[in-house]
């Protein structure tokens, strides 16, 4: 059996409502949309992120599923959601891993490429 082929794209957002510069914390959200492009259902079990601050500070995040889920992806499906991650600094990374298996209950690791988490004018 082949391994699913699934696709991540992240649509990063700084929120300024959700922040406060003065005291040096800036709230990011991204949008994750996970693209299922095979023909065979996979589920997403796990995460794991590297989040990276301007100043090199790193943190790690893993857990169970996004968003309190472990959503099931259909043959040609998508499942989007929204989170976020607060920084000490106006600029930062994220990349991560989702862990999830195919039909078969077979793992298998989702690669999510590092984006760029800044506030807007700060990077040219």
């Amino acid at each position: 059996m082949n391994t699913p082929q699934v696709e991540v794209k992240v649509q990063p957002d700084y929120v300024p409502e959700q922040s406060d510069p003065e005291r040096g914390k800036y709230f990011f959200s991204y949008t994750i949309s996970i693209f299922n492009l095979s023909e065979a259902a996979c589920q997403l079990r796990s995460r794991h992120w590297l989040i990276t601050d301007g100043d090199g500070n790193k943190q790690e995040v893993r857990g169970d599923g996004v968003v309190g889920k472990q959503p099931h992806l259909g043959p040609g499906s998508v499942f989007t959601y929204t989170s976020g991650v607060l920084l000490d600094t106006v600029v930062g990374t994220m990349q991560g891993t989702y862990h999830m298996v195919d039909n078969g209950n077979h793992p298998f690791d989702v690669a999510i490429e590092p984006f760029l988490l800044a506030l807007p004018g700060k990077i040219n």
